[in-house]
C-alpha cells in the first residue's frame, strides 16, 4: 500500500518544519537574524489513467484521468527578509542598518562575507572588527589616542581627539545590496556568502541606491515573531500526528487483510 510511504514523507516534512521553527525560536535574541520558512512541494504522480486518453471507439476522452500522488518533498527553506526593531545600546561601535543592505567583512581565507550584525569591536591594533575578529571592509583603524568616534548615517567614521575640536575622517563604511538577498548562503555566525542565486554584491554608500542608512549606538533585533512561530509549531505537530494516524490505520488494514481465512 502506497499510503505507508506517502504518510512517511508527510511525517518527514513536518519534522523538517518543526526543526526550522526550532531554529527560529532559538535565534529570537540573535542580532539581525531573519526568520526562515520551510516550503514543500508535492512529489511526482503515478498516471493510472492519463487525462485526455481516448476511452471509447466514438472518440470520447477521459476528462480528468486518474493521477495518484506519491507524497511531499522539501522545496526550500527561505529567509523572510524583514527589518527588525532597533534597540539603543549607546555604544560607539554598535551600528544598525536601517533598511536594506549588509556590511561586508573579510574572512580568514580572504573571501568576502556579509552580515547585518553591527555589534562591532576594536582590535588590539585599533582595527574595527566583528565579534569574531573579522575586519570590516573597507578596513578602518582607530588611533589609540582617539577620545571618541562618531559614525554618521552615510557611514563616515570620525575620530575626536583631546587637542582638536574638529573630528578627523578615518574612512567610510560601504553597504552591499543583492538582487536576490534570499539566495545568499548562510555560513553561521550571522554571516552570509554570495551565490549564483543571489547575484554579485552591489557596493554603494549607505542611503543610496535603495540601501539603508547606518544608525550609531543601535543594534537590529531578530525579526522572529514568537507568537507566529508557536502557532506554526502547533500546526506542524497536528500535521505530524495526522500522518502518524494514517500509518496506524494502514497497519490495521494490512493486519485485517492477513487475518482473512
Amino acid at each position: 500500500m502506497r499510503a505507508l510511504k506517502i504518510a512517511a514523507t508527510g511525517m518527514s516534512a513536518q519534522q523538517m518544519r518543526v526543526e526550522t521553527i526550532s531554529n527560529n525560536l532559538a535565534n529570537m535574541n540573535t542580532t539581525g537574524y531573519n526568520a526562515r520558512r520551510a516550503e514543500f512541494a508535492d512529489l511526482h504522480y503515478q498516471q493510472m489513467a492519463r487525462a485526455g486518453t481516448i476511452n471509447a471507439a466514438d472518440g470520447t476522452v477521459l476528462p480528468t484521468g486518474v493521477q495518484l500522488g506519491l507524497g511531499v518533498r522539501p522545496a526550500a527553506v527561505t529567509v523572510h527578509l524583514a527589518q527588525g526593531a532597533l534597540s539603543q545600546t549607546g555604544n560607539d561601535l554598535d551600528i544598525a542598518i536601517d533598511g536594506n543592505g549588509f556590511l561586508e567583512v573579510t574572512l580568514p581565507s580572504g573571501q568576502a562575507a556579509y552580515t547585518r550584525d553591527g555589534s562591532l569591536k576594536r582590535s588590539a591594533e585599533g582595527l574595527i572588527v566583528t565579534s569574531d575578529g573579522l575586519p570590516v571592509s573597507p578596513e578602518i583603524t582607530i588611533p589609540s589616542d582617539a577620545r571618541s568616534i562618531s559614525i554618521n548615517a552615510d557611514g563616515e567614521v570620525y575620530a575626536y581627539f583631546d587637542d582638536a575640536a574638529a573630528g578627523q575622517l578615518l574612512g567610510q563604511f560601504s553597504v552591499a545590496g543583492f538582487t536576490n538577498a534570499k539566495g545568499l548562503e548562510a555560513l553561521g555566525s550571522n554571516l552570509f556568502a554570495e551565490t549564483e542565486a543571489s547575484g554579485p554584491p552591489l557596493l554603494s554608500t549607505a542611503g543610496s541606491d535603495g540601501l539603508g542608512t547606518l544608525r550609531q549606538g543601535y543594534l537590529e533585533d531578530s525579526s522572529v515573531d514568537a507568537v507566529r512561530e508557536v502557532t506554526e509549531l502547533i500546526e506542524a505537530q497536528r500535521g505530524y500526528e495526522m500522518n502518524a494516524k494514517v500509518i496506524s490505520a494502514v497497519d490495521q488494514m494490512m493486519g485485517a487483510t492477513t487475518q482473512v481465512r
